[in-house]
């Protein structure tokens, strides 16, 4: 029985390949028809064609078989493909046929359900990236249009999007007005307006109008293609119980083989049970009742009990917009107590917008242009929404020796002179005393960027909305038990408003990186379990400290992004409680299919042993206790399977 923890590559898409589910399926009818023709010649006294039809049906259902012990004997591995094999050839040797039919139909019949899930599970993430297109068109300098191969587009290149065709590549759009369908890489079902000076992400669709955008990076690295290889290396990571499950392998086998060694000799030698040939009374010999044994100790359900729980949530996930990285970020994620959450972006929309330029000291084209070149350096929100703030009004001059200094602010060197710009603090510390302002006069909601350079000092009043979400999301999550608290490095007066608005139980202001992985690594020596939720730069190191690494969006940074454990595409936090219950339902699933396969295989084991019982009712266990674990774990497919889940 193939494990669904390692599907084939799909060579275009990059994402696994379907199983041939189909083939499978039939075999397993084909198997079982010869199955019902042996069972009916047997019924009208015609065993010569009755052994003849089960024959038949063994060759059927066993090509899978002999296949995967092939495989394994080439790798030097004993599996559950040995153990099935040898129980249904010990059977036919002994003349039982019908029962190593029976337990080649079950067999094939479970692993063709195993293949269908495994399809279903696979359908549901290729869904998302059909249609994928493989030409765009460029526009040329002089108007003109021609047809490019999407892998040759380069950042900068100019690329006009038609109605009806999806987006080649990230783009920020220079022209044109649309709404774009999102729906394939965020779950948002409403269309997403588009404008000049906004973005469109690779595999969206252009509904209404047509528009013209700048590539902003290459195919390879477009949101869409962030989300395939966030999926492919998902399903490569496994959970903690998936690797429990993982070490039922040649070892079991062998200890398999060795208990129904000892059986069959303790069974004929000391219970004086004859070695092959049943006994006059009908009671079965050594060999038949070890050969129960091997049948029922079989793990196949237990093999299967995790993977098939952790890739359908995977599947489930990404259908809604949740990225999943690994089995061990849903088993993490069910756990937590704890939720930290960054402002900027975060709970708020991350759009900001400048109110205000205050020029205390100097010349105030000389802050706009030095704050402009410095600001369009910056990824961060308030230094994007300033740079685009100023674009149609400062020039263009890059400046020399730009230095970053994360949790503070940028400086650099323009006209043969440092400017800096960032946080009030940092520049005091770096200027020494500022002019009083009118801090107390604004709202606290504000942010501030402070700019000081030669004999000039100004600050921005930039205002950023809580994102209407927010509220009711935090609500549903401590009326579940669990607390918040909100971790940023804004000032204080903006941080307890935004608290105010949202909800949250607790806040942190006025934070640097270091501070925030201070908090969170306490919260963790308290005994906590903690989700970080966040979406910039400065969050990076506190999303690979927390147990849960969460990113607000693919419209994140690539650092939030490479160290996030979970991505909420939709860029909103519903997805966030959305993945949380999905991963709560996977973790339940897979605690009752461990109960299903290891108390099933116990408790047969144990009656085996016990008493005699009849080798279709062994097998008859076995192969259902099989199913109904890929049954139980495909119900993280249906549409309620993100809902409330039971404690």
């Amino acid at each position: 029985m193939s494990s669904p923890s390692a599907p084939t590559a799909d060579p275009v898409d990059g994402l696994p390949a379907a199983p041939s589910w189909k083939t499978a399926a039939w075999r397993a009818g084909l198997c079982f028809l010869f199955f019902i023709a042996g069972w009916i010649a047997s019924a009208a006294s015609h065993p010569s064609i009755a052994t003849a039809c089960f024959l038949a049906s063994c060759i059927v259902g066993g090509i899978d078989l002999v296949e995967d012990t092939i495989a394994g004997f080439k790798r030097r591995t004993l599996d559950i493909h040995f153990l099935m094999l040898a129980a249904a050839a010990a059977s036919a040797l002994l003349g039982h046929w019908q029962e190593a039919a029976l337990l080649l139909v079950l067999f094939s019949g479970s692993s063709a359900l195993e293949d269908y899930a495994n399809f279903r599970t696979e359908t549901a993430l290729a869904s998302l990236f059909r249609d994928v297109p493989k030409t765009a068109r460029e526009v040329l300098p002089d108007g003109s249009l021609r047809d490019i191969p999407v892998a040759d587009i380069t950042a900068g290149m100019l690329i006009s999007v038609p109605p009806g065709q999806q987006v080649p590549v990230d783009l920020r759009i220079t022209s044109g007005h649309s709404e774009c369908d999102e729906s394939s890489l965020t779950g948002e079902a409403q269309p997403v307006s588009k404008h000049p000076g906004s973005e469109a992400m690779g595999g969206t669709m252009n509904l209404s109008g047509a528009f013209t955008g700048e590539a902003l990076r290459p195919a390879s690295q477009s949101a869409l293609q962030q989300i395939m290889d966030l999926i492919r290396n998902a399903q490569q990571r496994k959970a903690r119980a998936q690797n429990f499950t993982d070490r039922f392998g040649t070892r079991y086998t062998l200890l398999v083989l060795a208990l129904c060694l000892v059986l069959f000799l303790a069974w004929w030698l000391w219970a004086g049970l004859p070695a092959f040939t049943s006994l006059p009374d009908g009671r079965a010999s050594a060999f038949h009742r070890a050969i129960t044994v091997l049948i029922v100790a079989s793990p196949c359900a237990l093999v299967l009990s995790v993977p098939s729980a952790i890739l359908a949530a995977i599947a489930r996930g990404a259908r809604s917009g949740v990225i999943f990285r690994g089995g061990s970020t849903i088993e993490d994620l069910a756990a937590i107590d704890t939720i930290a959450l960054d402002k900027t972006g975060t709970l708020t929309t991350g759009e900001m917008s400048v109110e205000e330029i205050h020029t205390l000291t100097g010349s105030e084209p000389a802050l706009r242009h030095a704050a402009y070149n410095l600001a369009r350096q910056s990824t961060h929100p308030l230094s994007r929404a300033i740079a685009s703030h100023l674009t149609a009004s400062a020039s263009r001059e890059d400046p020399e020796h730009l230095t970053n200094v994360p949790g503070h602010g940028v400086t650099g060197i323009l006209a043969g002179h440092e400017w800096a710009l960032g946080k009030r603090s940092w520049i005091e510390e770096r200027s020494g005393t500022i002019p009083v302002t009118d801090n107390a006069e604004r709202p606290p909601v504000s942010s501030e960027v402070w700019i000081t350079g030669p004999d000039a000092t100004g600050y921005f009043s930039l205002r950023d909305q809580p994102r209407a979400e927010a509220a009711a999301l935090l609500a549903s999550l401590h009326s579940s038990g669990l607390h918040s608290l909100m971790l940023t490095g804004d000032r204080k007066e903006a941080a307890q408003a935004v608290a105010s608005i949202t909800g949250v139980q607790e806040f942190h202001a006025a934070l640097l990186p270091g501070d925030k992985t201070a908090i969170i690594e306490k919260l963790q020596h308290d005994g906590h379990k903690v989700a970080m939720v966040g979406d910039g730069v400065n969050d990076a190191p506190a999303l690979t400290l927390a147990n849960v690494g969460v990113a607000m969006g693919l419209r994140g940074s690539d650092a939030a992004l490479q160290q996030a454990d979970l991505v909420l595409a939709r860029d909103r936090l519903e997805a966030f409680i959305d993945a949380w219950r999905l991963s709560r339902n996977a973790v339940r699933i897979m605690r009752q299919n461990l109960v299903i396969s290891l108390g099933t295989a116990a408790t047969m084991v144990l009656i085996s042993i016990l008493r005699e019982i009849p080798l279709w009712l062994g097998v008859l266990t076995h192969e259902g206790s099989t199913a109904i674990v890929v049954l139980n774990s495909l119900r993280l497919l249906l549409p309620n399977a993100i809902g409330r889940p039971r404690s």
